[in-house]
Formats: C-alpha cells, structure tokens, sequence
C-alpha cells in the first residue's frame, strides 16, 4: 500500500500520518500546513482579515499555492496589510509593486487592494471590516463528503460580495468571497471525514 490511501467512501485522503483531509491538502507539504493549523480557524481582527481579503483577491484567475507560496513577499510589500498604511500609496507605490517580482503583478489587483484598504478605514465606524464580514454568517453551514459535494457560492457570499461592492471594494466577487468565507471559519467546508472538520469551533461535527 502506498504511504498515501484514497478511501472510497467518503472522499478524503488519509496521509502517511493517519490523519484524514481533503484532497486539496493531502500532498502539497505547504498546503497541508495551511490546511492543518489555519485554514477554516475563524478570523476577527481588522488587519487579519483585509490581508484574506486581499490574498483572495490576488488569487482570483491562480491557484492558492502559487499565493500561499508569495505570502511572505506579499506581506513584506503590503506593510503585513496594515490598511492604514495600504491606504496611503501613492502612484509610486504602485510602480514599487509593480516591479516587484515576489507578489503577482495584476495593475488591477493592486490597485484594488489600496483602495480595498481605504474602504476598510471607511468601515470603522460601522464596527469594522471583520465585523461585517462575520454579519453574513448563515444559519447552517454546508456538510460535504466528497469535493464534488463542496460549493463554490452562496447566497450569503453572494450578498456579502454585493454589500462590500456597495462600501467600495472591489476584486470581491461572490466566489471569492465564498472562498474568504471558508478560510475564516464563517462556513465550515472541511469534507465530514477530514479530522480537521468542527475545528473552528463554530460549527459541530459533522
């Protein structure tokens, strides 16, 4: 047997730990560790949560790898996504972003990203970004056990993306916001056999 099983029954991988997940997690060494100790914990803080913002919106058209991978380029450019200091680039800081060769170079994306940071400052006195993300928070959340069984959209992330359109923000497609959503614990996608599912605290197994 290899060091690696593909049970039939219920969609995961079982790794040469013993310990079950998604396919997406099962073998890049990378991904897994992003899978085992952070991906789906619920996310709070201002700053925390336009840096998820933000990645999710570089990564939009990518792979998550190839962002996971530049997060530390991304953060050393971006300030670690203080949103103040985001908010106050100028054009020569979009010319600084642009040639650099750590972070995806999208004018778009960048761009959207400063002005994603101002709409966050703008949304302090509503209680703040995290805050608004975490009010479309559903009532249940989706219990897959395959990835086939995974979905993509919402009708919370629809409305969350049409909520933050309407505050300025922009790269924060319904999709993407549904991928932001799993990442931050809002909805629980881990497949009902992955040992990580239930891990956020917020949702019950399975």
């Amino acid at each position: 047997m290899s060091p690696i099983d593909v049970p039939a029954d219920n969609g995961v991988i079982i790794g040469e730990d013993g310990l079950a997940r998604t396919p997406w997690a099962a073998r890049d060494p990378l991904l897994r560790e992003y899978y085992d100790t952070e991906w789906g914990l619920p996310v709070r803080g201002e700053q925390a949560m336009f840096e998820r913002v933000s990645l999710e919106g570089f990564q939009a058209g990518l792979s998550w790898a190839t962002i996971l991978r530049k997060r530390p380029a991304f953060r050393a450019a971006f300030d670690h996504f203080d949103p103040d200091a985001v908010a106050a680039y100028t054009e020569h800081d979009v010319a600084r972003l642009l040639a650099d060769a750590g972070i995806v170079r999208n004018q778009a994306k960048i761009r959207a990203t400063i002005s994603n940071a101002r709409a966050t400052a703008d949304l302090r006195a509503e209680g703040g970004l995290a805050e608004f993300v975490w009010s479309f928070q559903p009532e249940t959340t989706p219990r897959p056990r395959t990835p086939e069984e995974v979905p993509t959209t919402s009708p919370e992330s629809v409305a969350l993306s049409k909520a933050l359109r309407r505050k300025g923000f922009r790269f924060v497609g319904p999709t993407t916001m549904f991928a932001l959503m799993e990442a931050v614990g809002i909805v629980d996608t881990h497949l009902v056999g992955s040992h990580r599912r239930g891990s956020s605290g917020i949702w019950q197994r399975p």
